[in-house]
């Protein structure tokens, strides 16, 4: 006991060195840090038995490798989005009215972590694994929408980002007036499209099976996709909008006496 009462003042000496604007920095560096790892950690499952028991759904080992992975995947999903979205609901600000400026300027600083940590999550899932999912639909057969790459690309990092998105947007829209007021068209707008890239795998599925069978990049049924990619551009006119109030606050602070 001892032991943790004297770790208890460097703590929160710790915490102090912090400025007050970012005070959500560690948590928004553990966040970082979590999706890298979970990443990287999808990234080297795919490579140790991607080729091994993801090619035939048929097999046993796919049963066993993939579904079950997808079933956890979902089942992470649904607590995640369940408790997130809860919390930032329920825990609102009822009196934004009344907002002290210094409060504001370190909430804007958190809507700004949020958006990084969105913007992060739909680079992952939209470089990285969607380009390789490209390669692997050229070298292996689409047997079922459910192959070793959509279980990962389709089913958990298109989910997540939206999720994430999805936090950023309730973020604003329950701690910050500006945004409470009214529905922002470029948070909307960065939030909405990259989730109609969710929507286009339904199609691009259907049209691989039905219309046709080769993995091109430029396919008519990949535009979809590149369009949703484009509203992320909405992201420069969430940055737009904070900085201009910021400027405001920051005005308003120096003249207070």
């Amino acid at each position: 006991m001892a032991t943790t009462s004297e770790q208890l003042p460097a703590f929160s000496e710790t915490q102090s060195k912090i400025p007050w604007y970012v005070q959500d920095l560690p948590l928004y560096l553990k966040g970082f840090g979590i999706l890298t790892v979970i990443y990287i950690g999808l990234r080297l499952y795919q490579g140790a038995f991607a080729i091994s028991s993801g090619l035939d759904s048929s097999e046993p080992a796919f049963e066993e490798y993939w579904m079950r992975l997808f079933y956890i995947e979902l089942s992470v999903l649904a607590i995640f989005v369940s408790g997130v979205w809860g919390y930032l609901w329920i825990s609102r600000d009822r009196h934004l009215d009344t907002l002290d400026p210094k409060e504001e300027i370190r909430r804007y600083f958190t809507l700004t972590m949020w958006i990084s940590i969105y913007t992060f999550a739909v680079y992952w899932a939209g470089s990285y694994f969607a380009e390789q999912d490209n390669s692997w639909h050229q070298v292996a057969i689409r047997d079922t929408p459910f192959t070793a790459n959509h279980i990962i690309e389709f089913y958990f990092n298109f989910p997540l980002y939206v999720i994430l998105g999805g936090c950023a947007w309730l973020y604003a829209r329950t701690r910050l007036p500006l945004y409470a007021k009214g529905v922002s068209l470029p948070l909307t707008l960065a939030v909405f499209g990259p989730f109609m890239i969710l929507v286009s795998v339904g199609f691009n599925e259907w049209g691989h099976t039905f219309w046709f069978r080769e993995e091109f990049f430029a396919a008519p049924i990949h535009w979809g996709f590149v369009i949703g990619v484009w509203f992320a551009l909405g992201v420069g006119g969430i940055l737009l909008q904070g900085v201009t109030r910021l400027t405001e606050l920051l005005d308003g602070l120096e003249e207070a006496p």
